[in-house]
């Protein structure tokens, strides 16, 4: 299943750091889809193991090579969508997500080193589907597209 999804690039590093002061550590973010394999994952839930297996496979994470300067950027207005096959399945504002960029990176270093160059995908809005080899997926930030492959 495809999950479009915000992407924050961190630019410095970082551990613990305080909500307030969060904005400091990014300057740029994307569009990525994080992909999740159903079945690996059911099976797991079902036998009682980790399924980070479904999260974590061979280009399960792609994301666009154009990065957009949070410079001039209003973060609580970001719209973001996807298109499959040319019809738009998800459609996202960072006005509606569950915890703002600086919440995630707050939270997120307490438990590990955040360091320059790491990724942090934001989550994702509602509509998740599955994909089928020969779907064309389209991610778009406000008007400006920022990918475009097929699946195989």
């Amino acid at each position: 299943h495809y999950e479009c999804e915000l992407v924050v690039k961190i630019c410095k590093t970082g551990k613990h750091i305080s909500e307030k002061f969060a904005h400091n550590y990014y300057t740029q973010f994307s569009l990525g889809i994080d992909f999740t394999a159903r079945d690996l994952q059911q099976n797991c839930k079902e036998k009682g193991l980790p399924w980070e297996i479904s999260k974590s496979f061979e280009n399960s994470a792609p994301i666009s090579s154009k990065w957009i300067d949070i410079k001039n950027t209003n973060l609580n207005e970001i719209h973001f969508s996807l298109k499959k096959n040319d019809d738009i399945v998800q459609q996202g504002c960072t006005l509606d997500m569950i915890f703002t960029i600086n919440q995630l990176i707050s939270y997120i270093s307490r438990f590990m080193t955040l360091k320059t160059g790491d990724l942090i995908y934001t989550g994702t809005p509602s509509g998740v589907g599955p994909v089928a080899v020969g779907d064309v997926l389209e991610g778009f930030i406000d008007e400006e597209k920022m990918f475009r492959f097929e699946v195989k």
